[in-house]
């Protein structure tokens, strides 16, 4: 396989685990695999930054790993290598896919969470969280006049989804907690840009 970098920002100094969310992106589109990390404070403001260099497979390693490919590439080398690289880890992980969401708890060391837009009307008051679907999957109101979030958890952090709902919580008080995404695609661009010219 073709290789995994791994880069940083600056840091920003202070603050422990419970004051920081991490981000979790991972892509595969047209055949190329890569993936980021971004941590940052209850404000937005980033303490670390890492990503993979573009994946390529072969097609003899097509070939070779069938249709264990993706979650091998995904899950064994880019979110391993990500989240060894993290020299700030956050006190909660949001993945971008479901089909993050349960190797990201096990391999991050704390809880994690996959949070989806909604259509739902508000629920009644900020903080507010309501079953939805199965059992692991809840919607959440972090903000009084927006639409819920979708949120779902492992079965492991079920115990803990008023915790949970409680962080993000403090988050949205003063950032927009799924906005990272946006800047995590945004910087790959930049670094792709940088690359070519």
């Amino acid at each position: 396989m073709s290789g995994l970098g791994s880069k940083k920002t600056d840091r920003s100094s202070g603050g422990g685990r419970g004051d920081s969310l991490g981000y979790l992106w991972v892509d595969d589109a047209r055949d190329v695999f890569r993936g980021a990390a971004l941590v940052t404070d209850f404000r937005g403001i980033p303490k670390d930054f890492r990503y993979s260099d573009p994946i390529s497979p072969s097609r003899l390693e097509r070939v070779l790993y069938g249709g264990a490919l993706e979650v091998y590439l995904r899950e064994e080398i880019i979110l391993t290598n990500l989240l060894a690289a993290v020299e700030f880890p956050p006190g909660l992980w949001i993945c971008s896919a479901r089909e993050l969401l349960r190797p990201l708890r096990s391999l991050g060391g704390v809880p994690a969470v996959l949070l989806q837009e909604s259509s739902h009307d508000p629920l009644d008051f900020a903080g507010e969280v309501r079953p939805f679907g199965d059992e692991t999957t809840f919607l959440v109101q972090l903000s009084e006049l927006a639409a819920p979030l979708r949120l779902d958890v492992t079965r492991e952090d079920l115990p803990r989804v008023g915790d949970l709902v409680a962080l993000l919580g403090r988050a949205a008080e003063t950032m927009d907690v799924k906005e990272p995404f946006g800047r995590i695609v945004k910087a790959l661009q930049a670094i792709d840009e940088e690359a070519r010219g």
